[in-house]
This record gives C-alpha cells, sequence and structure tokens, in this order.
C-alpha cells in the first residue's frame, strides 16, 4: 500500500483541483440569461448556416500523407537511440525500412497523390505546354 500512496495523493491533487476550478467558475461565472446564450460560435461571430458540408477527399489527401510520413520519425528516432546496440542488423533493417518509404514516395508521386492541382488547372497547363513539355510563355502573360 505504501507504493501506491504518491498515486493515491496525486490523483487526490488532481481531483481536488479539478472540482475547485469547477465550483469557482459556478459561483463566479455569469448567471444572467440571455437570448443567444446556447448559440454556438467562433471566434466571436455567430455562425450561419449547417457546419456539416461536402469536401472531397483532395483536401485530406496530403494531411494523411504528411502524417503517414511523419509518423515514420518516430520509427527512425528509435532506432538513431539504439544504434549502437542494433549494430549492422539494424543498419540494414533501418535501410529496407527507409527504402519502402522511399519506394511509397515514388509510386504516391508516379500516380498523382502529390499533384494539388485541380483538374482545370491540370487542362489548362496541359493546353499551354508544347512540344518536349516547353511552356509558352506568351500564353502566361495573357
Amino acid at each position: 500500500m505504501s507504493e501506491l500512496t504518491p498515486f493515491f495523493s496525486y490523483a487526490a491533487a488532481v481531483l481536488a483541483i479539478v472540482g475547485a476550478m469547477l465550483g469557482l467558475s459556478f459561483l463566479l461565472g455569469q448567471s444572467a440569461a440571455r437570448k443567444y446564450r446556447d448559440t454556438p460560435f467562433e471566434s466571436g461571430i455567430v455562425s450561419l448556416g449547417s457546419a456539416q458540408f461536402r469536401s472531397t477527399v483532395h483536401f485530406y489527401l496530403p494531411a494523411i500523407l504528411f502524417i503517414i510520413f511523419d509518423l515514420e520519425i518516430v520509427f527512425l528516432f528509435a532506432w538513431a537511440v539504439s544504434v549502437r546496440e542494433t549494430g549492422w542488423t539494424g543498419y540494414i533493417e533501418i535501410l529496407v525500412f527507409i527504402l519502402i518509404l522511399l519506394a511509397a514516395l515514388f509510386y504516391l508521386w508516379r500516380v498523382g497523390a502529390l499533384d494539388w492541382r485541380t483538374g482545370v488547372q491540370r487542362r489548362v497547363l496541359g493546353e499551354m505546354r508544347g512540344a518536349g513539355g516547353v511552356v509558352n510563355r506568351k500564353e502566361l502573360e495573357l
């Protein structure tokens, strides 16, 4: 029981602080009933319309890819911390890991997952390109 004493004292302190904060906000908070009290607002502005709207996956794809490739840094950091203990075996394993990541990145680049242009932008860019992929500068100035 003596081993858990710090845990229980910490839990009691947390509950006391939370209770004090809730109690003080209840006692010191505004109690006047207002017409728009329960109306949701963002940055002081009352929102109009529905908060639910449709958006394409086009906006989520860069975020998802960032999270996936950013998460790999955790594995690389863990390897860097234990690089002396893992030796050449760990080096070969992290090399294979990085090659798989590069292959995934190359695949995503080839299928166009990293191209953030809209269909209209891709079409206009395709119309401006001439033979050999050279962009016609005269049309860009218009």
